[in-house]
């Protein structure tokens, strides 16, 4: 193709020839009129009262809505002026400069926040397992599962915007740590059983002293451990381990119910042993120091009277080996008769000492 080809014929064209000379009172030799009309466009005169109010306009969009800020009740204003901190508010209406001079961030500081560690949890969807997270070493070289949940809040507004980038993130890795090295300190048992307690104590207070040592300006408010087990794949082999501890501790707390049973009866038939012999032991010497002290009187009675305590401990005798005779005391001495010591009308007749 010839190059002139590509522009446009300098010869105006036939059918703008034919109008222009049809035309009454037209120029032969004029320049064609387009087909159409092209629209005036009306440029308004520019005045210095419509930059002002232009001006102004921007001023109302711009500053009054960055110059006036409100805190919740539930929320902490920080403030600050070229990026630097400058103060914190309290709730209510306040006052700042317009951006990009200060900026006001409003923390919610009595939100109590959730981070998982082990599983997360969506609402309408079934819980979601994280291995990675949630297999621990335990201190004897076992593997348990465990599902933690640290419950926190903002306690500092200004180290929690200005030290910490991702405070979810730094709550769930401090926590992980955390519980690896209390779990790696522990036997299973007593991550399984008794040690849970102990676990979410220890827990708390030292993922506490990490996130101040970070000045993170967060605050743990609860621990909680959601569920400790063992692994699936040796789920069945503890839960037969799980079963002999509990025949193991009902064996035991049955012997331990009967040796409490027995030990107090057996003590109690020694206690009584030993009373009923302590009971004969006293009754022994009193009677032999009754009958010692008896001897005595009867001595004494013996020495100021002899033949009379003679003849009554002989009559006392007599009565003891012959219960049921019925006896005579004669005098033999002369000129002697009947004693009037015992009533005559007995069947024997004892003789009377000389």
């Amino acid at each position: 193709m010839p190059w002139d080809d590509l522009h446009e014929s300098k010869e105006p064209d036939d059918r703008f020839k034919n109008r222009g000379g049809q035309g009454g009172g037209g120029q032969g030799g004029g320049p064609p009129k387009p087909p159409f009309d092209i629209p005036q466009i009306k440029i308004p005169q520019f005045k210095p009262s419509m930059l002002l109010g232009i001006i102004l306009l921007l001023l109302v969009v711009w500053i009054i809505p960055g110059t006036f800020y409100f805190v919740e009740p539930d929320e902490e204003g920080v403030v600050t002026r070229f990026g630097k901190f400058i103060r914190t508010a309290s709730p209510g209406l306040h006052f700042k400069f317009p951006s990009p001079i200060e900026h006001a961030a409003t923390p919610k500081i009595t939100q109590v926040r959730r981070a998982e560690i082990g599983f997360r949890a969506t609402q309408g969807r079934p819980t979601q397992q994280v291995p990675a997270e949630s297999l621990m070493l335990t201190g004897d070289q076992n593997i348990v599962d465990i599902n933690l949940v640290v419950q926190y809040r903002i306690m500092d507004s200004v180290q929690y915007l200005f030290n910490v980038r991702r405070p979810h993130k730094l709550i769930r890795d401090s926590a992980e740590t955390v519980i690896r090295g209390i779990t790696g300190s522990k036997k299973i048992d007593e991550a399984l059983t008794t040690g849970k307690a102990e676990i979410q104590v220890l827990a708390k207070d030292r993922i506490q002293a990490l996130l101040d040592h970070y000045k993170s300006g967060l605050q743990v408010v609860t621990i909680q451990l959601q569920d400790v087990h063992p692994p699936e794949q040796v789920a069945d082999s503890f839960k037969d381990v799980v079963r002999a501890r509990e025949d193991k501790e009902r064996m035991i707390n049955e012997a331990q119910g009967y040796r409490n049973a027995v030990i107090p009866e057996a003590r109690g038939q020694a206690a009584q042993i030993i009373r009923v012999a302590e009971g004969y032991r006293e009754e022994k010497v009193k009677r032999a120091e009754g009958d010692a002290k008896r001897f005595l009187q009867q001595y004494e009675a013996y020495k100021k009277a002899p033949n009379i305590t003679r003849k009554r401990i002989y009559l006392e005798t007599m009565e003891e080996i012959l219960p049921n005779v019925k006896k005579f005391i004669m005098e033999t001495n002369k000129g002697g008769g009947v004693l009037p010591i015992l009533p005559l009308g007995g069947n024997s007749i004892l003789g009377g000492n000389k």
